[in-house]
């Protein structure tokens, strides 16, 4: 075991993965508790984020799972609430929990739109809401945030609704990191590119017709590196800006992407 975040206390959104397989969450929790750090496990799945629990046993890790629906504010209080009961503190929170979605704004339904919305940045908003305080009383804490790159460009198809949604985490993550700054609370956003994760199998075949390794084909391609990224890289990026090595890295967007956002996509469907 590591001793990069020893005598941290860490809540993980979305610990769980949606599919069998590594995603984003769930390696990032797997990675802050083998650096020493006690980790809630937080999904609306509590058997996926059980899966991760007993990843973390195997190493010898510390680890509780809390079943929770991120975009309700009552969850959201509970959690922090459970937290702070069996652990003391919250010394970081990753906020990785989102949802995908197609279409313009024409296509796309009223529910759709609110629905990612509730997930994608309410959901951050009531985590930082009842974190936010705890943190503050203890003169220090890490924020990250998950975003996308689609963000900051173009996916090849419309996705209004997610785009705007994690564009929103960037401003969010901004305004809070300014906040805060003084207080000595650090918060920071990721902006994932193409990656091989079980949620991008989940949102990703339904633009193939279920061809799994079509789809995998087309995104390897894509990238400048002749592949996507996996759940490790965002969890070491995760790693990187939740230990003391980022003490003086702030309101920072973090792009790991193998260099996606530099170059021009081709149809993807």
């Amino acid at each position: 075991m590591g001793e990069r975040l020893k005598g941290k206390v860490a809540i993980v959104t979305g610990a769980g993965s949606i599919l069998q397989g590594m995603g984003n969450g769930k390696a990032t929790a797997i990675l802050f508790a083998r650096e020493g750090a006690r980790v809630m496990l937080v999904d609306y799945k509590a058997e996926a984020a059980e899966e991760t629990k007993h990843l973390i046993d195997e190493e010898g890790g510390e680890s509780i799972v809390f079943k929770a629906d991120v975009s309700k504010e009552s969850d959201c209080k509970s959690m922090v609430e459970e937290c702070i009961k069996t652990f003391g503190r919250i010394d970081i929170l990753h906020n990785n929990v989102g949802i995908g979605s197609y279409g313009g704004p024409v296509e796309l339904s009223t529910e759709d739109w609110d629905k990612v919305m509730n997930v994608n940045i309410k959901s951050m908003f009531l985590t930082c809401k009842y974190a936010l305080p705890y943190m503050e009383k203890q003169g220090k804490g890490s924020i990250i945030n998950i975003s996308s790159m689609n963000a900051i460009r173009a996916q090849p198809g419309p996705a209004i609704a997610y785009a705007t949604s994690k564009a929103g985490v960037i401003a969010f993550t901004r305004e809070v990191a300014n906040q805060y700054a003084a207080k000595g609370i650090r918060v920071n956003v990721i902006l994932p590119g193409f990656m091989k994760t079980p949620t991008q199998e989940y949102w990703g075949t339904k633009a193939y017709g279920g061809d799994v390794e079509e789809m995998w084909r087309r995104r390897d391609a894509m990238c400048p590196t002749g592949k996507q990224g996996e759940g490790w890289d965002i969890g070491y990026a995760a790693l990187f800006l939740a230990s003391d090595e980022a003490k003086y890295i702030t309101g920072t967007m973090l792009i790991v992407d193998g260099g996606l956002t530099n170059v021009c996509t081709p149809k993807l469907w």
